[in-house]
């Protein structure tokens, strides 16, 4: 099947989705939404491991503001949509692991806080900057919540600043770090290869039944990002970012 939003390459019992907007910064629309959860419904049989990851230089920018400053631009990204992607990479019945490489911020940080294992090099820089635009993580909060705690997620989104990988390895946000990824990358694959599907299965179900805060968290979570979103005030300020690269309080 042809993407024209994202690469899969299958190589059972791992499949390798990787984010192909370049010129967009791996920015998130709704045609990514969609390809990555047909790719996930999709999987062999036999597949039990999901990769996923960006360029060397920008693993994903968050949401592509392109579709607030251009009238003929799709419809942006469905929240429910996304965030029941993000579901799935969390509760599915395979090993998600994030391979982060250079920039990642905004919805990009959900899509390596939802994943089961994130592994960076020492490229990987994470960020929140949606308050600066009179927004709010609100359906990023629940997964990056699970991983560094909520101070910590707290904490990014207040200061809107990037922090390094060994800052994000210090807080869980991210579980290793290395300046050779691909090198982490093979040898986490080469254990999770020895996995059953079956084990990995009744695995992922047990810790989605025990630990159902992602799933409860979910309609107060959608709701207020469709309420940011609509609101017409916000929607003048990305696209006036997008056309001019002027932030909202600049004249």
């Amino acid at each position: 099947m042809s993407h024209r939003t994202i690469r899969v390459r299958q190589e059972p019992p791992v499949c390798f989705l990787t984010l192909d907007r370049p010129d967009a910064g791996n920015a998130i629309n709704r045609t990514m939404v969609e390809e990555l959860r047909d790719a996930l419904r999709g999987l062999d049989r036999s597949v039990h491991v999901v990769v996923l990851e960006g360029s060397e230089a920008v693993f994903c920018v968050g949401a592509d503001f392109q579709d607030f400053a251009d009238d003929a631009a799709p419809a942006g990204v469905d929240p429910g949509d996304l965030y029941d992607l993000w579901l799935d990479l969390a509760t599915g019945p395979f090993v998600s692991v994030a391979h982060v490489r250079g920039k990642v911020n905004a919805g990009g940080v959900g899509f390596v806080a939802a994943c089961d294992i994130a592994l960076a090099d020492a490229s990987a820089e994470f960020s929140l900057s949606e308050l600066l635009f009179g927004l709010f993580p609100s359906c990023v909060q629940p997964f990056l919540a699970r991983r560094t705690g909520f101070q910590r997620a707290h904490y990014l989104t207040l200061t809107t600043r990037p922090v390094p990988a060994a800052q994000a390895l210090s807080w869980g946000l991210v579980d290793a770090v290395e300046a050779d990824s691909a090198l982490l990358l093979r040898r986490h694959l080469q254990r999770l290869r020895r996995l059953s599907k079956d084990g990995v299965r009744r695995y992922k179900d047990h810790v989605a039944m025990v630990n159902p805060a992602l799933t409860d968290a979910r309609s107060a979570a959608v709701a207020a990002n469709r309420a940011m979103f609509s609101d017409p005030a916000t929607r003048e300020g990305l696209a006036r970012y997008t056309r001019t690269g002027l932030f909202p309080w600049e004249e």
